[in-house]
């Protein structure tokens, strides 16, 4: 049976307070820590590691698919924004400016970017010129600027890390099925490498991007019940296009503007990952972005051979997974906390009877469970087990969903429920904005996604009591 003692006291209870649960673990797991500029993190050497994780997977799956990564500037001259109305609208509340050169008052304000649409249309402008220079597939890793006025590390961040990618097509149906198919991407991503499942759908024209036409989410649930929008995908259509002037030859000889996307993963997955997996001992990683997978603990270094034995053991499985061997003087007690606080997914412990047996134990981070395995059987037993904890992390975050997840009739059973529950609403809507805003007013929800899965919940919208054909999820959100 798996021992249940709590090993690590420095951190608040969820259950006491969420929020000081969460900011306890981001610090107490060195993933962050706060700098001398409002809003602004220092994400530390294992909260970078993590993201390099995610980057690297994520990264994988772009090229693969045919993108090509591409390195933007930070500044945006303040003409170039206001090109399209509704974007710079949308983001002039949050954007951070810059007046000065050294001494020098800029003759034009320069934004520091809060997103890069306009930078990405202005080089499109100059490099597409025929339907045989397309599909243009770009993406941007880099820092992004959003003047905050609540932050919390990697949530809500005035300056955060993540990826932009923006493509250009020739069709109307191939951009669409470009924004389809990256949030595709972010969904087997987010299930498949982080345990973390997501609903996919779409976005209200309320809650859409700023000069989007449509935009696409992946809605994951966190501990708490709250909702976390876990990446987006737009489609642009050629708005984008009709306000830069982007025209190519189309196969008719005749000019036309390109279909336009954009799509998107932030450092707030880390959040997600926290908010998802973990407990009171700390972080719980998934093992596909932990950067240590394995660690190995020898018990009674001090003895002849210990030592010696488990660096030969870390030296076999580094082969096959990201592996660290703990041979510092700080007591076992210690190491079991510190990493158990850390989130490694699995711990070797051998001291010099297991080395006398040919034996070692391997302990779950998820769930404690230890399991004796023979020296012989790592190749085959660690893979087993990493991918246990993977698949024990998804039930649980899917059944936590599920227990959250509430059917709701009429408007008085949603405003009811809205108080005494935290989870997932599932309605219909008729699509009238008036009653997304009751929702918000009255119940204290924001629509999350009308998503793919269309359920037939009734006939009516609950709000309103007109005819409904769409289905919708509303909740509280970080």
């Amino acid at each position: 049976m798996a021992d249940q003692k709590k090993m690590v006291e420095a951190i608040t209870s969820m259950d006491e307070d969420f929020a000081k649960w969460y900011t306890d673990i981001v610090r107490k797991a060195d993933l962050a820590d706060y700098s001398s500029i409002r809003g602004c993190m220092i994400v530390r050497p294992y909260g970078t590691a993590i993201w390099e994780n995610i980057q690297h997977d994520l990264d994988s799956r772009f090229k693969a698919l045919g993108h090509e990564n591409i390195q933007m500037p930070l500044f945006i001259p303040e003409g170039l924004l206001q090109k399209e109305k509704d974007h710079v609208e949308g983001f002039a509340p949050e954007v951070a400016w810059v007046t000065h050169g050294g001494e020098e008052k800029l003759t034009e304000r320069l934004c520091v970017r809060p997103t890069s649409e306009t930078l990405f249309c202005e080089h499109y402008a100059k490099i597409i010129k025929s339907y045989r220079d397309l599909p243009k597939l770009y993406n941007q890793w880099c820092s992004v600027v959003r003047w905050e006025k609540t932050t919390r590390p990697f949530l809500r961040t005035c300056e955060f890390w993540w990826q932009e990618g923006h493509t250009m097509h020739e069709t109307a149906q191939e951009a669409y099925q470009e924004t389809e198919q990256m949030l595709n991407v972010y969904a087997d991503f987010c299930e498949q490498s982080l345990a973390i499942p997501v609903i996919k759908g779409r976005k209200t024209k309320k809650e859409q991007f700023a000069g989007a036409e449509a935009t696409y989410t992946i809605e994951a649930m966190m501990h708490d019940g709250k909702a976390l929008q876990s990446g987006t995908s737009h489609y642009f259509g050629d708005g984008f296009s009709r306000a830069f002037d982007i025209t190519f030859q189309g196969r008719d000889n005749k000019p036309q503007y390109p279909h336009q996307t954009s799509w998107g993963m932030s450092t707030r997955i880390i959040g997600a990952i926290i908010m998802t997996h973990g407990d009171d001992n700390g972080l719980v990683l998934p093992p596909a972005i932990a950067p240590v997978q394995v660690v190995v603990l020898p018990i009674a270094q001090h003895k002849p051979g210990v030592l010696d034995k488990t660096r030969e053991i870390a030296a076999r499985i580094g082969q096959f997974c990201r592996v660290k061997v703990d041979d510092s003087d700080n007591s076992a007690g210690w190491k079991f906390a510190e990493y158990e606080m850390k989130g490694v997914p699995l711990r070797l412990e051998m001291g010099p009877r297991d080395i006398e047996a040919g034996q070692c134990v391997l302990v779950r981070r998820d769930n404690r469970e230890k399991t004796v395995v023979s020296l012989d059987e790592l190749e085959t037993k660690i893979p087993e087990l990493l991918k246990a904890v993977h698949d024990g992390l998804y039930a649980k975050a899917l059944a936590n969903r599920e227990a959250r997840t509430w059917t709701i009739s009429s408007f008085d059973e949603l405003k009811q429920a809205a108080q005494e529950k935290t989870g997932f609403f599932k309605t219909m809507w008729c699509g009238d904005e008036a009653c997304e805003l009751k929702v918000k007013e009255e119940a204290g929800l924001t629509s999350r996604c009308m998503p793919f899965e269309q359920e037939n919940l009734g006939a009516v919208c609950p709000v309103c009591g007109k005819p409904a054909a769409t289905s919708i999820i509303w909740g509280k959100a970080y």
